[in-house]
């Protein structure tokens, strides 16, 4: 039979309400001799407290929820490994939940994580078009109503706090430095229309070309995962009729992330295609994994994990200013053998 918050009191020799003031966290904590017999007779009689009553005692559950598109890709696992960082020192735990992009997987997450009262949310990874968006932040009204907190890794929302990778700029940067190292021929493999991020990334790149009068070739898009890039390059190189040490100058494609890219220098080897021989390829996010990876690939790099830490510290800081605030995050371009000429 479950040892009960009465049993501890009788105990102890003192009233429930003592007992549970000890045990749940309560601010109003008796004298210490009263609270250490309390806790002597806890521990003697293997009780076990009550998760909910402790987070009504202290208005908190120490729990953050961070929900995550796919936590096997490393952009999101490095994001990850900062918000625990972040967690672990605040003395918060964290509930994770990886979506795989399904929109009713990440409202059922979100919607766990508020029936779990948890202190605040996050909702890391690109921000879906029209009316998905609109369904959470429904959601995440009532949430804030209670005092819950929000922070998006991404675009924002309507309301709550942000940190915004500068997609479009640093994109637009590393045209920029490509052409300035001799490229003159582009491609473009993109991700899914209705992902803010990738639509982000390929306008400021295609963007920043315009502006000096070039266009891509050829522009197809993929799942935004390493089969998608692998996909987009096999059907790119048909497009282009790219042929293995040709000689000719390589054409020089942009993917929206570093595992689409990835995944589009396997297809290429498949085909006997050599980067940076036979085409060339620059990715974004700098993901930890291409420490291992080569040719090393050219990228925007981001402070993947310190993005997880200040969204953690965005979430809890006690400013009520800080609800709403809204950082953006800048990349910096980093040029390495796949895009060599």
């Amino acid at each position: 039979m479950a040892v009960t918050l009465q049993d501890v009191a009788t105990r102890a020799g003192v009233s429930q309400a003592t007992a549970s003031r000890v045990l749940n966290g309560s601010a109003r904590v008796p004298g210490e001799g009263v609270a250490d017999r309390v806790r002597a007779a806890a521990r003697e009689l293997g009780y076990v407290p009550n998760a909910q009553a402790q987070a009504l005692a202290r208005s908190s559950t120490g729990l953050l929820g961070l929900v995550v598109h796919d936590i096997a890709d490393p952009y999101f696992s490095s994001i990850a490994r900062g918000v625990q960082n972040a967690s672990r020192a605040a003395g918060k735990q964290v509930l994770l939940a990886s979506t795989d992009r399904d929109y009713d997987v990440e409202r059922d997450a979100v919607s766990t994580f508020i029936s779990h009262r948890a202190d605040a949310i996050l909702l890391a990874g690109s921000r879906q078009s029209g009316h998905l968006d609109r369904d959470i932040e429904t959601e995440f009204g009532r949430y804030r109503d209670n005092g819950g907190r929000i922070v998006v890794i991404g675009q924002p929302l309507a309301f709550g706090g942000a940190v915004e990778p500068e997609n479009a700029f640093a994109s637009a940067q590393l045209a920029d430095q490509l052409v300035e190292l001799g490229h003159t021929q582009f491609a473009v493999i993109g991700g899914p229309g209705s992902i803010r991020t990738a639509v982000d990334r390929r306008n400021g790149f295609v963007d920043a070309l315009g502006r000096r009068g070039i266009t891509p070739l050829v522009e197809v898009s993929g799942d935004f995962t390493r089969d998608g890039g692998h996909s987009a390059a096999r059907r790119l190189a048909a497009a282009l009729q790219l042929s293995p040490a040709t000689g000719a100058p390589p054409v020089c494609v942009f993917a929206v992330t570093d595992v689409m890219a990835i995944g589009a220098i396997a297809a290429w080897r498949e085909l006997g295609l050599e980067v940076p021989r036979d085409v060339c390829i620059a990715g974004f996010d700098d993901i930890p994994t291409l420490r291992d990876h080569w040719p090393s690939l050219s990228t925007v790099a981001l402070p993947l994990e310190r993005i997880g830490e200040r969204a953690v510290e965005l979430a809890l800081c006690t400013d009520p200013g800080a609800d709403d605030l809204r950082e953006r995050v800048p990349g910096k371009v980093v040029l390495r053998t796949s895009t060599q000429l």
